[in-house]
């Protein structure tokens, strides 16, 4: 976990990026919104929602800045700004949530095959457990205000085509370098290596890798089409994107400042959830074009089998893990 005098650390090299000349300077609160997503991903799209609900909710009252393409870091060093106050908000991976806090209760999306869907994901997000969990982070320097699927999580391998669950055995595949991903997928025979997001196309052309699990959004953004051509259909996870504002700033707002935000953060988890789904659905056919071949997993059944028991390992590791566990099988 990392603490707050190694985040400041990084502080005055940011501000001072973020004060080049170019930035409009609008009337208006100052809200700068990084994220690491290219403008064609649907995290790229939870941070635009945002700031145009934002705006039709106080017309005039914020200027947001939208910083993205990892123009200020990645998606941990976003992340980590935030939470040290360098800057407003950040547009992040939720898998990163309880790695960089230390509060576990965002594992809890990606319970494999938990959330069934884009609609199931919808009913979550807007759901009082999902309130809590984004609430929860307050202590840990943060605020969430939309909880958003930006693509189911599938599997590219670069020589051999997977067919089976067996067909991963031995797979290098990259992951997170979080608990909950290096469980599941040692659970389904595959050799989990850790690498940061930025590096997955050099790693897959190079061997470093055989694999990703990844989603529509990112093959296409990241242009990994280009070196993994076999994209076998699961759907084990969403990938949960996460719009935090920095409590520095959420202090510094009136309560109908805050209301305005919150309803923003709503409007943008319904526009992104429209958007992740059409292009997860659609954009396989643009895949096609490209030379990529889809694969249905012909035992999706054992795969889920074999990942069911770590829902209940987990549930035991948060009350608020197990609070929506409850309410993702209440609502399937």
């Amino acid at each position: 976990m990392i603490t707050r005098r190694l985040l400041l650390q990084t502080s005055a090299a940011i501000g001072a990026t973020l004060a080049a000349p170019h930035i409009a300077r609008a009337a208006g609160k100052m809200i700068r919104l990084a994220h690491a997503s290219n403008e064609i991903h649907p995290g790229h799209k939870l941070a635009s929602s945002f700031a145009q609900a934002l705006e039709e909710q106080m017309p005039g009252a914020f200027n947001v800045q939208i910083f993205p393409n990892r123009q200020l870091g990645d998606d941990r060093q976003n992340l980590e700004s935030a939470v040290a106050g360098a800057v407003e908000m950040a547009m992040v991976s939720g898998v990163l949530i309880p790695l960089v806090t230390g509060r576990p209760a965002f594992d809890a999306w990606q319970l494999p095959f938990l959330v069934k869907d884009y609609n199931h994901f919808k009913k979550l997000a807007l759901s009082p457990i999902s309130t809590k969990m984004q609430d929860d982070l307050e202590q840990a320097g943060i605020v969430g205000l939309s909880t958003a699927d930006i693509g189911q999580r599938h599997f590219l391998s670069v020589r051999s085509k997977v067919r089976t669950v067996a067909d991963m055995s031995g797979l290098k595949t990259r992951i997170v370098p979080v608990p909950l991903h290096k469980a599941i997928w040692e659970t389904l025979g595959a050799a989990p290596v850790g690498l940061p997001y930025g590096e997955i196309y050099g790693a897959l052309e190079t061997g470093v890798i055989d694999a990703v699990e990844i989603n529509v959004s990112s093959m296409l953004g990241e242009n990994l089409w280009e070196v993994g051509k076999n994209f076998t259909l699961t759907g084990h996870y969403p990938w949960h994107a996460v719009n935090v504002v920095s409590t520095r700033f959420w202090n510094t707002l009136s309560d109908e400042e805050k209301t305005a935000m919150r309803e923003a953060g709503k409007k943008a988890v319904v526009a992104t959830l429209a958007y992740a789904e059409e292009q997860d659905l659609t954009s396989r056919e643009e895949l096609k074009d490209k030379g990529v071949e889809i694969i249905p997993l012909d035992d999706l059944n054992e795969m889920q089998a074999k990942m069911a028991p770590l829902t209940d390992e987990w549930a035991q590791k948060d009350p608020l893990i197990a609070e929506f566990v409850e309410a993702a099988r209440a609502t399937a």
